[in-house]
């Protein structure tokens, strides 16, 4: 206390000198003091309060004590009288054993009178019971029988509870009672034949139906309080619990199992369409009975079986088993294309599971797949290997039937631009495009996966497609006059070409969601731009091939006397020509330009063989003007035919090297010369040496100043402009060659 009285007296102090830290304050020293005077009131009051609220309970709770103290004195005094006037009483009740025993026994006699009536009248109610069964009036019959088993179960049981080691007299009642066993499973026939017919009986007689839901919740519950009374006493009565109620799920278990599987009427060999026919029907018989469930068969269910849900689970899984069962059969390509369609685009959709009437009333996405995912990528693999197989087989089939048009005398079919073209690739695209609507029937990267294999395949048959376009040619050069059509049907293989790229591209924009491009698109770009080109190739040799000999009179002395070669030449190839213009762009834009290009090629090879060495200055101006007209019969030509820019270049190059021929002053020569080259830098030296040799008055050392100057100042060729000197080939005069001359011109 001391200490507690110096600590508070510090404190104050401590107080005091926190409020007069400056003199002004002490005029305010009355008015500190009256604050703290009121302020300790006020805390001695709380206090004080305090103090009397815990006297108060203290004083409440030693009352309580001392009258649970009272009570307890007063229960002890109670619990002693009650234990002395139970020892006195023992003796009393074993005395009154024998009082037990008579009431036991009349309770059994009680019963035994009670159900007296019942006994005697057994045969009469099993008889009512067996004919009201026949008569359909179930409930009725299951009332009766209920009668008959309550009077059994309470015969048995108190035979039991009296003795239950007796077997004897329980034998005996259970052979008395022996039709009430039979009635009872006559009943459930009925019940489950009912049940079985659920579907045609819910829409005829619901109220059938109702009275069998009500006689199983009715064993329901009897099957309950019988296995309590199990629990109590031990004792359960023969044929209990009978759990009707499981069977009946399983007899509608059976029943939608069957429903499903009686679906199919016919077989593959009656009815190729079989399989199509079955899922429709069963899809057909799955939405309308679910409706039926929906609408009328959930009034006649108790709300918590979950009737409509508990139906659902049950066609899911019927017909998951049906379409397990129709997997694992060997089925034919188109056959598994419709099971997976069905399976996995009808199943769910609006036409079945998702119908409006069936999908408000549960959800579709809680469903298990009809197939495990295993199942159908085995299907799937089946079905690739199988179209694989066939698809090889159509198009070397199709490729067949085209060369067989090949050969016929008639014209090949022109499309609405006057094209020519044969069925090929209608009829693979065609083909190509049923397999893909079916795939896409399926899902998007089954759809895919076809569409690879589909390109992939035609690569294939492209290679084969330009092998036998080779063929064709060689088997024409063997005999020209065959087949009739060559030039035509030719044009068309070409013209398939483009249309087999469009037609590419347009099964990919169609049915191909990826933009990545396909391992086999480069491969069959260059594969149909090389038929392409080797048939427009073809058609040029069969044109050169007509050129031939007019091409062979070009600068000889006969073409020097005035020979029609050009004329003939230009012709023959306008006429070809006017069957070219029915191939396709950018094809027959590149066969002009090459005809073009091949025609100046063969000109200046005819310059480069020296086949004519003019003699003077006259022959020289009459062939370069010669070689000037028909280099503008050329360029005129081929302006009109369109064959591109390098007309005027390419045509140009047999007027350039007419000039060297023309020019009258050979000491200019060197000029003339240089100005080809400047204009044609591919040329080569021995295209020079050749064309001086045609000229005739250039002497050897004039020759070898020219090249020689040429070859200090030799203008490196950029690529930048196509060549034409390139490929021309000066033939060299061998000395067997000479002697074959000499030989030739003695003998002459």
């Amino acid at each position: 206390m001391e200490e507690t009285s110096r600590e508070a007296v510090a404190t104050a102090v401590q107080r005091v000198a926190g409020m007069l830290q400056r003199s002004d304050q002490l005029d305010k020293v009355e008015q500190y003091r009256r604050r703290e005077a009121r302020k300790k009131a006020s805390v001695e009051a709380r206090l004080k309060a305090a103090i009397q609220s815990q006297l108060d309970g203290v004083r409440t709770g030693l009352t309580q004590l001392h009258t649970a103290l009272v009570d307890v004195k007063d229960i002890r005094g109670s619990l002693a009288d009650v234990n002395k006037d139970w020892r006195q009483s023992i003796n009393t009740i074993e005395n009154l054993k024998d009082v037990k025993d008579a009431v036991v026994q009349h309770s059994q006699l009680a019963s035994a009178v009670e159900n007296l009536k019942n006994i005697f009248s057994v045969p009469e109610i099993a008889a009512e019971t067996q004919q009201l069964i026949e008569q359909g009036e179930l409930l009725q019959a299951h009332r009766k029988l209920m009668e008959l088993e309550c009077s059994r179960d309470d015969l048995m049981y108190e035979q039991y509870r009296m003795d239950s080691k007796n077997t004897s007299d329980m034998n005996l009642i259970s052979i008395y009672f022996e039709d009430v066993k039979c009635l009872s499973e006559e009943l459930a026939k009925q019940l489950w034949m009912v049940l079985q017919r659920s579907m045609v009986t819910v829409r005829r007689d619901p109220t059938m139906l109702v009275s069998v839901v009500r006689i199983i919740e009715r064993e329901e519950k009897i099957d309950r309080r019988m296995v309590d009374r199990k629990k109590q006493s031990g004792f359960i009565p023969s044929g209990r619990p009978k759990r009707w109620k499981e069977e009946m799920f399983k007899v509608l278990e059976r029943t939608v199992s069957a429903r499903i599987e009686g679906t199919q009427a016919l077989t593959r060999e009656a009815d190729k369409m079989w399989l199509v026919r079955l899922l429709e029907i069963t899809r057909k018989y799955v939405v309308d009975d679910l409706i039926v469930v929906k609408n009328l068969m959930v009034q006649c269910f108790p709300p918590h079986y979950d009737t409509f849900n508990r139906f659902f689970r049950l066609y899911h899984n019927a017909v998951s088993s049906r379409v397990t069962e129709l997997a694992s059969d060997d089925l034919e390509s188109n056959e598994i294309v419709s099971l997976l369609t069905w399976v996995l685009n009808t199943y769910k959709s609006t036409e079945m599971m998702g119908h409006p009437e069936i999908c408000s009333e549960c959800d579709i996405n809680q469903l298990d797949p009809l197939l495990p995912q295993e199942v159908v990528d085995e299907l799937l693999s089946k079905y690739i290997q199988t179209f694989k197989s066939n698809i090889t087989g159509w198009l070397r089939k199709a490729l067949d039937t085209d060369k067989k048009d090949w050969q016929k005398e008639t014209e090949p079919e022109a499309d609405q631009d006057g094209y020519y073209q044969t069925t090929l690739p209608a009829i693979v695209f065609q083909m190509f495009e049923q397999n893909l609507q079916v795939a896409a029937q399926i899902d998007a990267n089954f759809r895919e996966q076809v569409l690879k294999l589909c390109l992939k395949q035609m690569n294939t048959f492209l290679v084969r497609y330009r092998e036998e376009a080779v063929m064709y040619k060689e088997d024409h050069l063997r005999d020209r006059q065959l087949p009739q059509c060559y030039v035509q049907y030719m044009i068309a293989i070409i013209n398939n070409c483009q249309t087999f790229k469009e037609s590419i591209n347009s099964l990919k924009r169609k049915y191909s969601q990826s933009c990545e491009t396909y391992e086999s698109d480069v491969a069959m770009e260059r594969t149909l731009n090389d038929v392409a080109k080797e048939g427009c190739q073809f058609l040029l040799d069969e044109v050169f091939l007509d050129l031939e000999h007019h091409l062979n009179e070009l600068l000889t002395r006969k073409w020097l006397g005035g020979s029609h070669a050009v004329d003939t030449i230009c012709v023959t190839v306008e006429d070809y020509f006017n069957d070219f213009n029915k191939i396709k762009k950018p094809f027959n834009q590149e066969m002009t330009s090459d005809a073009l290009r091949r025609v100046v090629v063969e000109y200046l090879k005819a310059v480069m063989q020296k086949r004519i060495t003019f003699k003077n200055a006259d022959e020289r101006r009459d062939g370069a003007e010669r070689m000037i007209k028909e280099a503008d019969q050329f360029k005129f030509l081929f302006r009109k035919l369109s064959a591109g820019d390098d007309t005027d270049r390419l045509c140009g190059a047999i007027a350039a090297v007419a000039e060297v021929f023309k020019l009258t002053d050979p000491t200019l020569l060197f000029l003339e010369v240089t100005t080809l080259v400047s204009k044609y830098p591919d040329i080569r030296e021995d295209h020079i040496q050749a064309i001086l040799a045609v000229r005739g008055d250039a002497s050897r050392e004039m020759r070898q100043m020219i090249i020689g100057t040429l070859n200090e100042n030799k203008v490196s060729y950029s690529g930048i402009t196509p060549a034409i000197f390139k490929d021309i080939n000066v033939p060299t005069i061998t000395m067997t060659t000479m002697t074959s001359m000499a030989t030739a011109k003695l003998l002459k």
